[in-house]
């Protein structure tokens, strides 16, 4: 990924909190048959030494989980808040006139080599904590106990685990760090009223003032 200095992100807190918050990747696969691109939930965990592994399940039937290259990393890319930056909200247009269209965005990549993981304890487990935390913030959390054992046993048994040990990590956040302060304030002004009916445009304003206060 082309990587400008100005946008590095590399605080393994801040990457955690977007891998949490947005935990639908698109993992990207090679196989004898080229590129393969599948979006899954991906779970963030730590092993003994400290390492982040990446934990999620696709369906038995999904050819992923045999046919991947496993010589060879695979690549899972989270996408957190974007949004499309008007040349209009630029404060220095009316200026000089000298601005064009962009798309600020926040975005995760993680690298690894991946695992099939097919015991039946870790599957429910894994299951179990991704429901977790999803339904965290439901004011009624369902569980997977909710359902019949029966249901569940049968659900998970047309599941393959997967992991993948991270061995690379790249955070990019485009989110106006290259314009000067007038600018980022003229664009936080137009994304918050933008906001009100726009929670993309909201949040991309809480980065680019997070962005010219840090």
């Amino acid at each position: 990924m082309y990587q400008p200095k100005q946008f590095e992100e590399n605080r393994p807190e801040v990457l955690r909190a977007v891998v949490q918050q947005h935990p639908l990747a698109l993992l990207i696969t090679l196989s004898d048959d080229g590129l393969q691109a599948d979006p899954i939930p991906l779970l963030w965990r730590e092993n003994a030494v400290g390492q982040v592994v990446l934990a999620g399940h696709v369906a038995r039937a999904n050819p992923l989980w045999q046919r991947t290259r496993f010589d060879t990393e695979v690549l899972a890319v989270f996408q957190g808040p974007q949004h499309y930056i008007s040349p209009g909200w630029y404060a220095t247009k009316a200026e000089h006139g000298r601005a064009v269209p962009t798309w600020n965005y926040v975005t995760v990549q993680a690298r690894g080599p991946l695992r099939v993981v097919q015991d039946p304890a870790w599957l429910r487990q894994l299951v179990d904590d991704l429901t977790n935390q999803q339904e965290a913030p439901m004011p009624q959390p369902w569980q997977v106990g909710d359902a019949p054992a029966d249901y569940i046993s049968k659900m998970l048994a047309a599941i393959i685990g997967i992991e993948i040990p991270v061995t690379q990590w790249v955070g990019k956040w485009k989110t106006s760090q290259n314009q000067p302060s007038e600018n980022q304030a003229s664009l936080v002004q137009a994304l918050n009223a933008m906001g009100e009916t726009s929670n993309a445009a909201r949040d991309m304003a809480a980065l680019v003032r997070a962005g010219a206060a840090g």
